[in-house]
């Protein structure tokens, strides 16, 4: 969705379509990066009650979303400047890695993190060539083939760099009270929250999938019309 939003985000009078921006920021940084974390997060077994702060957790989404979104604008605008496809995928590494220990900070546990930091910059120097990658994809595919086969492998980059990021951290228990759940304001239950996640995911899913094909219905249309007229 995201790739398919990001080919249409330059329309043919050289503007560009702000829906479309926010579809593929929305697809590829909430759904692609953001849901995947908080979703991934369920394979984290820990012998302590787990929460998530809210607060947090909707900075990290908003991040993605904003870093995603502005580096396709930047790419979209100068789709053949190889300099601004560099600095547009650094920016959206850095974005994913925002979000991702940001998500991070937002744990609430009875203990604290340990994080082995040449880890967590093997996993920001994924996030980086993996995002660099992905914007060429997204302007460089225009058959559905070639896009699914870079969906895959956006994919993959994406849970490699969640998983790299996983394994910079070390999880201390300070309590020996494990399974009283964390509460407070806006706190919400590790078992909760991938649910909620999963559940607005795909219902943005479906209004930016049904979004796209009309627009391509509707291009399509005026492209028969067009060719109507030619003749």
């Amino acid at each position: 969705m995201a790739l398919t939003a990001a080919n249409r985000m330059r329309q043919g009078n050289g503007r560009i379509s702000l829906i479309n921006t926010l579809s593929a920021g929305l697809a590829l940084g909430g759904i692609g990066v953001w849901s995947m974390h908080f979703i991934g997060m369920v394979a984290l077994k820990l012998d302590v009650a787990t929460g998530y702060s809210m607060l947090e957790t909707i900075v990290s989404l908003v991040a993605a979303i904003l870093a995603t979104a502005l580096a396709l604008l930047l790419v979209a605008k100068r789709p053949d400047h190889f300099p601004t496809l560099l600095g547009a995928g650094f920016m959206l590494g850095m974005g994913v890695v925002v979000m991702h220990y940001l998500g991070m900070f937002g744990m609430r546990f009875a203990g604290f993190i340990r994080w082995n930091f040449l880890v967590i910059g093997l996993s920001a120097c994924i996030a980086v060539v993996a995002a660099t990658a992905a914007l060429w994809l997204a302007f460089n595919t225009r058959t559905l083939g070639p896009r699914i086969c870079a969906a895959l492998l956006m994919g993959v980059a994406v849970c490699s760099m969640h998983y790299t990021g996983m394994n910079a951290a070390e999880f201390v228990c300070t309590s020996a009270n494990r399974v009283t759940p964390p509460s407070g304001l806006g706190v919400v239950n590790a078992l909760d929250l991938p649910s909620l996640v999963a559940a607005v995911a795909l219902c943005i899913a479906a209004l930016i999938s049904i979004d796209q094909f009309f627009q391509g219905a509707d291009t399509k249309m005026r492209l028969a019309r067009a060719a109507a007229r030619a003749r």
